[in-house]
């Protein structure tokens, strides 16, 4: 008994590679110098022209046999290949105290709130000038 394989649908490893990225249609098309349609039409299609397989694939940080060759189960196996050796060490170092930055926010509110509270007490004042008149 003979299995067929199903053949692979290049577009669609564009659009997942293209997703994986991050990358709009649109950027991508502006990489290579095509039409947002055009990108959406290529990532419909089956077959992709060789040249603008390569051109697709620099522009996604990618070589063309990395598209032609795409499976989620690849995917899994790469993401699974990964080891966490952080054992609880973080290098979230602060270059600055965020207490002294809410402050900083602070006070720019309160001298953002009396300038608006003046300009308003200047606007009644010219009114009142106005009606006195």
């Amino acid at each position: 008994m003979k299995t067929m394989t199903q053949p692979k649908h290049l577009g669609r490893n564009i659009s997942r590679i293209r997703e994986l990225r991050d990358m709009k249609q649109e950027a991508l098309a502006m990489a290579i110098g095509v039409s947002q349609q055009t990108i959406s039409t290529i990532e419909n299609s089956e077959t992709v022209d060789e040249e603008k397989l390569i051109q697709i694939a620099e522009a996604l940080g990618v070589s063309a046999e990395a598209i032609k060759n795409f499976t989620e189960e690849s995917l899994i196996t790469y993401f699974n290949t990964f080891q966490n050796d952080s054992k609880g060490t973080f290098n979230n170092h602060c270059t600055f105290n965020p207490l002294d930055k809410l402050m900083e926010a602070h006070e720019e509110n309160k001298q953002l709130y009396e300038r608006l509270l003046q300009a308003e007490k200047d606007k009644v004042a010219y009114l009142e000038k106005l009606l006195n008149k």
